[in-house]
C-alpha cells in the first residue's frame, strides 16, 4: 500500500479505505462491554483508539481543509483529545474507562459521518500540505491499530476465564531457531536517519552521520528458552545484573517473569503465557516478549553482552535486516497474532520490538514541526527509551529500518524483545 505522500487520488482514496476498514475489523470480534474496559492507565478502551483516530481526521484535516466543516459533537473534541494542548482541555487519560457513552454504536456513526465528509478531499488532495497530512493521519491510526491490540490483551488477561481475542492461528510446521551467530561490523561513519524518500515521521530526521566502533549484533533475537535460563539462574533476584530503578520496580512489584507469564498449577515447574488466543504453555522457541528495558539490561548483563544501540541496530537492519511476522488481514483470518520462532538468520523486524540501550531524544537539527501537529513526538523526547524493528500486532508497511518507537523503560504491555549486542 502506498502512503508516501506522493500517491495519486485514487490511491489515498484505497489507502484510507484500507486502514479504517482494518480497525473496524480488529474491534468487529469485541462486544461493548470489551471495547470500554481500561484495565489500567496507560491501556485505553477499544472505543477510545476508534473515536480517537477519528477526531484526528477531523480536528487536523476536515477542520483545516473543509470550508464551513461543523463537528459531529462538539464534545467529542474534550473526550477524544490525547494529548494535544493547543487543542484544548482533554478528558483525564485514566478516566478513560469510565466513559460508558458514548457506546460503540454512535461511534460507528461518528467515524461514518467523518468518512463521508473525508471523501470529497481525499479525491481532490492538491491543497498544499493536505496529502501528507492525511497520510500523516493514516500512519497515526495504523500505530493505534497496534495499542488497540496490546490494550485488549492487557484487559484480557485481567479476566480469570483467560477469554481469546480470536483463535490460536493454526501450527504450522515444526521449526527451531538457528543458532545463534554474529553479524560483525567493523565500524566507521555510517548515514543513519530517513533518507527522504516515502513517509518518514518527524523522529527520524534529520539524516546525520555517526562513527561507530566495532560491534557484532547477534542475528536472532532472545528466545522464551533463553530467558527460562536466566530465571533459573535467579535472575530477578540477584541485584548485580540490575540498574538501581530497575531493581526497585521488580521488588516493588515482584516480578519474576515477564509479563502475562504464569506458573502452571497442574505441572510444577512449566510456565504458561497469557496470549491473544487466551492462556498457552511457554514456547522456548520463540522470542521472548512482553519485558521492560529494565530486564532486557538487566539479561544483556547476566549474559556478559549488552543491548545494540539504535545507530548499531539501523545500520545492521538496513544492510542484511529481514522478517514477515506483521499484522495483516491474512494474518488474522488465520488466527490471533503472535511472535512466532525465528526460522532464519537476521529476521530482524516483526515478531517483537527490540530494545536498544538508547534514551529517546533528538536526532542533530531536529525541529519538530509548527502548530499542534509539532505535538506529536518531539514533546516524549524525555524518560522513554527507543526500540526498534516491529512486532507481530505492527500494521504490515507500517516500518522500517529507521523508525524509532519509544517507551518508558518500566513498560511491560508492549510486545518489548530482546536482541544482544557484543563489543569485539
Amino acid at each position: 500500500m502506498d502512503m508516501s505522500g506522493r500517491t495519486t487520488p485514487s490511491g489515498l482514496v484505497e489507502a484510507y479505505a484500507a486502514v479504517r476498514a482494518t480497525t473496524e475489523r480488529l474491534a468487529s470480534v469485541l462486544s461493548a462491554e470489551d471495547q470500554t474496559v481500561q484495565s489500567m492507565p496507560d491501556v485505553s478502551p477499544t472505543k477510545w483508539h476508534r473515536a480517537h483516530v477519528t477526531w484526528f481526521f477531523e480536528t487536523f484535516v476536515l477542520g483545516e481543509y473543509m470550508p464551513g466543516y461543523r463537528p459531529y459533537d462538539d464534545a467529542f473534541a474534550y473526550i477524544f483529545n490525547s494529548y494535544y494542548e493547543a487543542v484544548g482541555a482533554r478528558h483525564p487519560r485514566p478516566e478513560r474507562g469510565l466513559l460508558s457513552r458514548p457506546g460503540i454504536d454512535e461511534i460507528g456513526r461518528y467515524r461514518a459521518a467523518v468518512d463521508e465528509a473525508m471523501d470529497a478531499l481525499l479525491r481532490d488532495p492538491d491543497q498544499p500540505g493536505l496529502a501528507d497530512l492525511i497520510v500523516l493521519g493514516l500512519h497515526h491510526e495504523q500505530q493505534h491499530q497496534e495499542l488497540l491490540l496490546m490494550d485488549i490483551k492487557h484487559v484480557l488477561s485481567k479476566n480469570p476465564l483467560h477469554p481469546a481475542y480470536l483463535p490460536p492461528a493454526a501450527a504450522g510446521a515444526a521449526s527451531h531457531p538457528p543458532k545463534a551467530g554474529w553479524l560483525e561490523h567493523d565500524g566507521g561513519l555510517v548515514e543513519l536517519g530517513h533518507r527522504g524518500s516515502g513517509f518518514g515521521f518527524d523522529n527520524e530526521y534529520p539524516r546525520h552521520t555517526v562513527n561507530l566502533v566495532p560491534f557484532g549484533l547477534a542475528d536472532r533475537p532472545v528466545t522464551c528458552g533463553d530467558w527460562l535460563s536466566f530465571m533459573e539462574d535467579d535472575g530477578y533476584r540477584r541485584p548485580e545484573f540490575w540498574l538501581s530503578d530497575g531493581w526497585a520496580v521488580v521488588n516493588a512489584q515482584s516480578w519474576e517473569a515477564p509479563l502475562y507469564w504464569q506458573r502452571d498449577p497442574d505441572q510444577p515447574g512449566r510456565w504458561l503465557q497469557f496470549t491473544l488466543s487466551g492462556l498457552r504453555p511457554v514456547d522456548p522457541d520463540e522470542p521472548v516478549c512482553h519485558v521492560s528495558y529494565y530486564e532486557a539490561d538487566a539479561f544483556a548483563h547476566w549474559t556478559g553482552m549488552r543491548l545494540p544501540t539504535e545507530s548499531e541496530w539501523e545500520t545492521i537492519a538496513d544492510a542484511h535486516g529481514d522478517g514477515d511476522n506483521f499484522l495483516s488481514e491474512r494474518v488474522l483470518e488465520g488466527g490471533a497474532p503472535h511472535p512466532r520462532p525465528a526460522v532464519t538468520a537476521n529476521a530482524m523486524f516483526g515478531d517483537t520490538w527490540e530494545w536498544t540501550s538508547n534514551a529517546y531524544s533528538p536526532y542533530p537539527g531536529f525541529r519538530a514541526a509548527p502548530g499542534a501537529v509539532g505535538e506529536y513526538n518531539g514533546k516524549f523526547m524525555v524518560s522513554q527509551y527507543v526500540l526498534r524493528g516491529g512486532s507481530c500486532v505492527t500494521p504490515e508497511g507500517h516500518v522500517r529500518a529507521t523508525y524509532r518507537n519509544f517507551f518508558p523503560p518500566g513498560a511491560r504491555w508492549a510486545f518489548g524483545g530482546v536482541r544482544l549486542a557484543r563489543d569485539p
